[in-house]
Parts: C-alpha cells; sequence; structure tokens
C-alpha cells in the first residue's frame, strides 16, 4: 500500500495527519527546487500554518533538472511523511502543503501559469548555491542562467506585469550570503538582457528578502524507506527524514501577504545577516571540514566524523574561535551556546548524514563558509586552513569530485606544488576569487598539512 489521499485513514495513530481540506485551498506559494530539505522547513511550515487555520498557502514545487521528486510525491497527491529523528526515537507526521510538482523541461507554461496566478503571494528558491549560476567572478554566467529558474520565473512575472497583478516576494532559502540581495542582483542581471520589458518592474513590484535556514536534512536512503514501511505499514516513496532541531529567520520584508510563520517559530528580523553569518561559518563551515578531512580518515557519516578526537578538536576550534571571531551577534544571539547545540546535533547518530553529500558542490560553498572568515581574521586560522588542504587533496581524488568546476579544480590542482594550487584557486586572480589572499604562513601551514593528511589517506 502507498501514501495517498485514499490511504490516509490506514495509518498508526501515532502518525498525524492534514486536518485541513486541502483541496479547498489555494496554491499560493511558487517553490523552486522541492527537494528534501525544502520539505523539511518551508512545506513542514506552510503545512502547520494551514493546520492552524490560515488559508491559500499551498505550495506548487518546480523540479529544475528530472522527474524524480514529481515521480515520488504525484502518484501521491502530494503527500509525504516528515519523520523527525533524536536518538532512538522518531515522530512521523504527514505533510500535505504540497498540491504538485512540475518539471522544468516539460511543464514550462503550467509554471508561469502559477506564478502569473493572483493567488500566487510568494515564489521561493532552494536550488542549491550552483542553481544561482554565478561564474567565478560572481557575475551571472548567462548560459547556465537559462538552463536555470530564470526564464521561468520571468515568464510568469512578465505575465502578472501584462495582467496588471502585483508582485511576489521572491524568497530564497539557500546558504548564500545576503541570499536575497544575491538574487535581487543576478535576477536583475538576467532581466536587463533577456527581459528589459520587466526590468524595472521587478525591483519595483517585488521583494527580495534575506533569509536563513537552519535544519540537518540528510539524503534519504532506501533502507530509510523501507524502514519506514515496515514501522507505519505504508509505502512513501517522498519520504524525508531530519532532525527535531529547526530555526529559519526571515528579512520582514514582504511585497504582500505572507502566512503568520511567526507564530510557528519562525523569528522575522529586520537584519538576516549575524544569524546567515554564524549558520554559514559555524554550522556549514564545520561541515565541510568535517566531510573533506572525514572522508580522509575513512569516515562515513558526520556523527563519525565529530567523535574522532582529533577533529572534534579542531571542529570546535573552527566554530567559537575562527567562525564566530568575525562575526556582530544580533542582540540575544548567544554564538557559544550556538556552537554547544551544533556539537550536540553533530554527534546525533540518528541523522546519518553522509560526508559524500556535504562534500558535493565545494567550490560553490567553500568561499562563504569559509574564505571570508580568513579575510577577516586577525591571526592564523589553522582549522580552516587544514579544511583547505584536505580540499585539495579531495579534489585530486576524480573519484569522489562532485563539482560544477571539477575540470577547472583539476587543472588547477594536478601536477602542481602546494604554491601553484593555493594561487590557482585562492587570491585575487584565482578560481574562487576573494578578499583573502594566502599568506607565505598560510601557504606553509596548508603545504604541512596537505603532506599529513595526504599520508593519513594513503593509509585508508
Amino acid at each position: 500500500m502507498r501514501l495517498a489521499p485514499a490511504t490516509l485513514d490506514d495509518l498508526p495513530a501515532d502518525v498525524s495527519r492534514p486536518s485541513y481540506d486541502r483541496d479547498a485551498q489555494a496554491v499560493g506559494i511558487v517553490h523552486f527546487g522541492i527537494g528534501a530539505f525544502a520539505r523539511a522547513h518551508l512545506a513542514a511550515y506552510c503545512d502547520a500554518a494551514m493546520e492552524s487555520g490560515e488559508n491559500g498557502w499551498m505550495i506548487s514545487g518546480v523540479s529544475l533538472r528530472s522527474d524524480a521528486v514529481a515521480q515520488q510525491l504525484d502518484p501521491q497527491g502530494g503527500l509525504y511523511t516528515l519523520t523527525e529523528r533524536s536518538g532512538n526515537e522518531a515522530t512521523t507526521r504527514v505533510i500535505g502543503s504540497i498540491r504538485e510538482v512540475l518539471v522544468a523541461g516539460s511543464d514550462a507554461e503550467a509554471i508561469a501559469d502559477r506564478i502569473a496566478s493572483p493567488d500566487c503571494k510568494i515564489v521561493g528558491f532552494t536550488v542549491t548555491e550552483k542553481g544561482y549560476c554565478r561564474g567565478s567572478d560572481g557575475s551571472l554566467d548567462l548560459d547556465l542562467a537559462e538552463k536555470s529558474f530564470y526564464p521561468l520565473l520571468c515568464a510568469g512575472l512578465r505575465r502578472r506585469r501584462t495582467e496588471g497583478l502585483p508582485g511576489v516576494t521572491l524568497l530564497s532559502c539557500d546558504n548564500l550570503p545576503d541570499n536575497g540581495g544575491e538574487l535581487a542582483r543576478l535576477l536583475g542581471s538576467y532581466t536587463h538582457l533577456r527581459t528589459r520589458h520587466i526590468s524595472m518592474w521587478v525591483p519595483d513590484e517585488c521583494s527580495f528578502p534575506s533569509t536563513m535556514v537552519d535544519r540537518i536534512v540528510p539524503a534519504t536512503s532506501d533502507a530509510d524507506r523501507d524502514a519506514l514501511a515496515r514501522r507505519i505499514g505504508m509505502r512513501d516513496e517522498g519520504a524525508v527524514f531530519t532532525e527535531r532541531f529547526t530555526q529559519w529567520v526571515i528579512e520582514d520584508r514582504f511585497a504582500g501577504p505572507r502566512p503568520c510563520w511567526e507564530k510557528l517559530g519562525v523569528e522575522i528580523v529586520s537584519d538576516v545577516a549575524p544569524y546567515e553569518t554564524a549558520k554559514l561559518r559555524m554550522l556549514n563551515g564545520a561541515h565541510s571540514f568535517l566531510a573533506y578531512c572525514g572522508l580522509l580518515r575513512g569516515h562515513e557519516f558526520v556523527h563519525q566524523a565529530i567523535a574522532d578526537p582529533e577533529l572534534r578538536l579542531a571542529v570546535n576550534r573552527l566554530m567559537r574561535v575562527e567562525g564566530a571571531g568575525c562575526i556582530n551577534p544580533a542582540p540575544g544571539q548567544d554564538l557559544i551556546a550556538y556552537a554547544d547545540r551544533l556539537v550536540a546535533r553533530f554527534e546525533d547518530p540518528a541523522l546519518n548524514h553522509r560526508l559524500a553529500q556535504i562534500a558535493m558542490d565545494g567550490s560553490q560553498k567553500i568561499p562563504q563558509r569559509w574564505l571570508g572568515a580568513l579575510a577577516e581574521a586577525s591571526g592564523q586560522c589553522p582549522a580552516i586552513l587544514t579544511g583547505i588542504a584536505a580540499w585539495l587533496l579531495h579534489i585530486a581524488d576524480c573519484k569522489l569530485l562532485d563539482d560544477p568546476l571539477a575540470e577547472k579544480l583539476r587543472a588547477g590542482v594536478e601536477g602542481k606544488d602546494i604554491v601553484e594550487q593555493v594561487f590557482n584557486l585562492f587570491g585575487a586572480k584565482g578560481l574562487l576569487a576573494s578578499a583573502w589572499v594566502p599568506s607565505a604562513a598560510d601557504i606553509a601551514f596548508i603545504e604541512k598539512a596537505h603532506s599529513e593528511l595526504g599520508r593519513m589517506g594513503e593509509g585508508q
């Protein structure tokens, strides 16, 4: 038996399900990138909002790269289970906020129709860092952009303008510094080059709030689905597994109506930057360190890597000194307590968060996770520099490298000494150009760490 509207009553009593009338709810949100991460936060919060009595916040999800999520959810009427794990405990609920999953290649007209609908108030994005199609200098890569969300979004926005409808809130939920500002800048570049007749309308009518989403969502495995089926007596191909912890901070800058998310624990603030920087440099920065160093030490999961005494010591330094050292916290934001919670979250074996998943797309992640902290640090950052050494070794391992800049990265390191590798990738003229200019001491440290890590990797 498969999860579907007709089978909801067959679920065990301890699996909660929507009590609101899903068919009576309008689609108020179109969301690009309806993978597990979005389903663990945005869709869950919208489900809770409608469960509390709000109306009109169903989601039309858009898959940009394949129809895999559509095949998972559409036969289930958009339903899926969200399981929160902690230690040996797990609680499962059915999320009902997704109406449909549309696929970019085959459903372009339907996607534009949804965006152009008067019911649509928010267009969201969880497309990963590479989905924004930035070149190595940060500008829009127009060729890549044509294959991403930009043409689909602009088609819908063009119809809204033509039909005299107001703008919408464009809500980025990705791990980018100033993600709202980045989306505004890149979309502005695209409209200027491709759809100039809305290039002024978009910034005048739409808003681009910045956000920070903090929730660890491992990729769902077949073993996860099988275990869930045994527990609830039903197959759910779209099942999502996550931790109990969740935090969502949104800049209070909306173009129109929105759910009352603040009643559900979402923080609506005037400035997201301190929260965003803390997450990128502390959680995400530590995750990348554990991924690259942990894989070299033979670990598979985050909870195994954080249990490694040497890695644990370095991660604590990375978070509490190198990451937090340059952050100006918001009132009431306790960075030391945040680091304590992060370690506890990393330790939880229930999540089974694979290091290989975190290690993907390093060229898109490392600039905001590590390079900003290096540029602003008053002294050397040995933990981050060790992470960079581990990433250089990771690049050289062709079997593991999964990155949109894979060929350029390999060309920058293969057959090169460490000095060449560092300046090919970093510094003002590197592939990942940034404000960090590696010093002679930095390079010497990276070279030593690279040698030590390399010997360690050979022993695995």
